[in-house]
């Protein structure tokens, strides 16, 4: 585990996502490491998995925390409301879309969704950083569809 990718703006948000879903409090002993575990597959574990199967429940939450986490990182480095929306088919497959405004900030094909996952804590805040970026310039460049 990287502390630094764990130090991450997305990261933290990502996991206050998870934790705020905890209702219970089964999870106020894990530390941050272990909440976000799930989204950690190594290269083994992907090998273990079949090449097409349906998505369990679970695997279709954690695809979107990890997209309200990238809205949510939108918003606090835009100002602005930042809303996802996926739809996704019974076999694993969809499409995520976020909006802000009247601005579509980030639009995502989802496929093999059973498969999702990230070798290791920095390359999950890699990608989560990525879509926010690109999402944030372009609120920069049209930033009156944005505010609409």
């Amino acid at each position: 585990m990287s502390d630094d990718a764990m130090a991450q703006p997305f990261v933290k948000e990502l996991v206050n996502q998870v934790r705020a879903h905890d209702t219970f409090g089964a999870w106020g002993k894990k530390t941050d490491a272990e909440v976000i575990s799930p989204y950690i597959v190594d290269k083994e574990a992907r090998k273990a998995l079949p090449m097409m199967a349906n998505p369990d429940p679970d695997t279709i939450w954690r695809v979107e925390m990890f997209y309200n986490a990238v809205a949510l990182t939108i918003e606090r480095r835009s100002g602005l409301v930042a809303q996802p929306i996926m739809k996704m088919h019974h076999e694993g497959f969809g499409r995520v879309v976020l909006t802000v405004g009247r601005l579509v900030a980030v639009s995502k094909h989802l496929r093999d969704v059973h498969r999702f996952g990230f070798v290791d804590h920095a390359k999950l805040n890699e990608a989560g950083e990525k879509l926010v970026a690109e999402a944030v310039e372009l609120l920069e460049r049209f930033p009156e569809a944005a505010r609409a």
